[in-house]
């Protein structure tokens, strides 16, 4: 056994979206129940990668998953916020970890344990890879909420990422309180509304 007995795994799904929340996950494998197929959720179809969130959900040791949503996206910004995201999710585990594998290449002030960033971690460890699965599959399933609560753009298909589609259903409606008024395109709107 390694010098850290339990590792959480840590990533985020959401960062480039327009609107919605951040998701963070963070997951403690059980060595003892291997879960097979563990790879970059952005690899992954959406049947598969919901396929394996069931697992990870069954077999690991522990798992969180936290949102931070748009007024503290906007207020923070996207790095800090899913840094504090990260931080959040490994405090909400049921079980405290030794270490943490942060996916990319900076960590979180506050952390609870001891870190260490891994960039690709996603698609090198296997806790993170859980973690990105699991963060994926929980924001997916916001966006096709969120979609429903915000007709018209087209959320549960774009998932809040800048598509041409977003971009004009943005320009169409205006924004919605889901989203992130920070980022350029939302604030651009937002100029052009006030003129």
């Amino acid at each position: 056994m390694s010098e850290f007995a339990l590792v959480a795994g840590v990533d985020e799904a959401g960062r480039g979206p327009l609107a919605g929340p951040v998701v963070v996950a963070a997951v403690i494998l059980d060595p003892a129940r291997p879960i097979t197929g563990l790879a970059d959720s952005k690899v992954l179809s959406p049947a598969r990668r919901e396929e394996l969130a069931v697992e990870i959900r069954a077999y690991a040791i522990a798992f969180s998953v936290v949102e931070v949503g748009v007024a503290e996206i906007d207020e923070l910004n996207i790095l800090h916020a899913s840094l504090t995201g990260m931080s959040r999710a490994l405090r909400a585990l049921a079980r405290a970890p030794q270490l943490a594998l942060i996916d990319g290449n900076k960590l979180p002030r506050d952390l609870p344990c001891a870190g260490r960033a891994i960039v690709d971690g996603d698609a090198l460890e296997p806790a993170i890879s859980a973690a990105s699965i699991l963060a994926k599959v929980a924001r997916d399933a916001r966006m096709c909420e969120l979609d429903a609560l915000f007709p018209g753009y087209g959320f549960a298909v774009h998932k809040g990422y800048p598509t041409v589609a977003h971009r004009a259903a943005l320009e169409r409606l205006g924004p919605c309180e889901q989203h992130r008024r920070s980022f350029a395109p939302v604030k651009q709107q937002l100029l052009f509304a006030d003129l």
